[in-house]
């Protein structure tokens, strides 16, 4: 059961449910087995937490120069905190590990969310959360059909392509075809911003919106998936347009941020109750020709990827299996153009909550030799 469209968990453990409950000072009559521990007809909480972890084989990447680098790593940790204080009114908070490098870790916040829900067609959040952008990065990573990101996305972020901001969204329906729209200002390269160079002394918002229609199943709530496994046919285009004035540069030379890209999925559950998806997306981004040193980290040039895969009906064991096939390209303006390919084997247990990722792959940049890549991933949600 989802209990909250934020975090998409559908479970808790019973004995966190438990201590937070005699937290609160309930019974343990309280904690009920969805998830959720019930305060009164309008207040509720609930936890959950997701984990995704991978070994990783990188050609040419060992200390030696000319060996397979083999490394196990946490790609991330994440702690889900949903809450309602009253019928319109909910809260989220969610954190994320983040690697300072030498094995030290840092555990931060992803998401504070004030949420104000007055109904599917009028929201309002504040807080900090994913900014209205591409269809990957509203994903996140435990919600694509790949096991990594494409190499595509190089929207401003504080991080994890999260933002401090607000944003207003909602859907309505014109037939058969449902319209979202989210559009939201952000701190985007301001104050502490990852893309900060100080250009911006004007302290200018970023201005950021998302339309999306979907032609087939609806996708109600401000997230979407890249797979729903057969639970919905989805057949959605999105556009993204988001914008900032004196966004990078210097103070003396200030140059604005520009940056657009429409994406699509289809999904379809076949007469043998096999899935195909198809998904791909076109990016352009417009940095007003700022030099690479003063861009904070963003890129100006295009980008775009194609990913196909299919759901097989069968259960093997305990799961389905799932092939899939990406390609992604990143074409900066300066030169450095780099090319990858991936080709994947999910093992679906259950859905989101429950997988196993075997990926080879290989990376081809302009400036530097290609390399091949292997990678086996283990992603849990509850």
């Amino acid at each position: 059961m989802k209990v909250c469209s934020v975090t998409r968990s559908n479970a808790v453990l019973a004995p966190v449910s438990l201590a937070l409950a005699m937290t609160l000072g309930l019974g343990a009559s309280s904690a009920s087995a969805g998830g959720t521990i019930k305060i009164d007809d309008t207040k509720w909480v609930s936890v959950g937490a997701g984990l995704r972890t991978s070994f990783n084989a990188v050609e040419d990447a060992a200390a030696s120069g000319k060996d397979y680098s083999k490394d196990f790593q946490l790609d991330s940790i994440r702690l889900y905190i949903n809450g309602q204080i009253h019928k319109n009114i909910k809260l989220t908070f969610n954190t994320e590990r983040q690697d300072k490098g030498g094995g030290d870790d840092d555990i931060r916040t992803l998401d504070a969310i004030a949420q104000f829900e007055f109904n599917p067609n009028f929201n309002v959040w504040a807080g900090r959360f994913l900014p209205p952008s591409d269809r990957i990065n509203l994903d996140g990573p435990y919600y694509l059909s790949s096991w990594n990101f494409p190499l595509v996305q190089t929207y401003p972020s504080i991080f994890a392509g999260r933002d401090d901001g607000a944003a207003v969204w909602g859907d309505t329906s014109f037939g058969e075809t449902q319209f979202k729209y989210q559009v939201g200002a952000f701190q985007g390269c301001a104050d502490s911003g990852s893309c900060n160079t100080g250009a911006n002394d004007e302290d200018n918002l970023l201005y950021a919106g998302r339309f999306t229609l979907n032609f087939w199943d609806p996708e109600p709530g401000y997230y979407n998936s890249s797979t729903y496994y057969g639970g919905k046919d989805i057949l959605s285009l999105g556009l993204v347009l988001q914008s900032q004035s004196d966004a990078v540069g210097t103070v003396a030379n200030q140059k604005d941020f520009f940056g657009w890209n429409l994406d699509g999925l289809m999904e379809k559950k076949l007469s043998n109750d096999g899935v195909v998806t198809l998904e791909g997306a076109y990016y352009d981004f417009d940095l007003d020709n700022a030099s690479p040193v003063n861009s904070g980290g963003l890129v100006e040039g295009t980008s775009y990827f194609l990913q196909a895969g299919y759901l097989f009906p069968q259960h093997i064991a305990i799961g389905q299996f799932q092939p899939y096939l990406q390609v992604s390209n990143l074409d900066p303006d300066n030169g450095g153009e780099t090319d990858k390919w991936e080709a994947g084997l999910n093992y679906i247990i259950d859905g989101h909550n429950a997988r196993v990722s075997a990926v080879f792959g290989n990376t081809d940049p302009d400036n530097a030799n290609d390399t091949n890549f292997f990678q086996l991933g283990i992603q849990l949600q509850i």
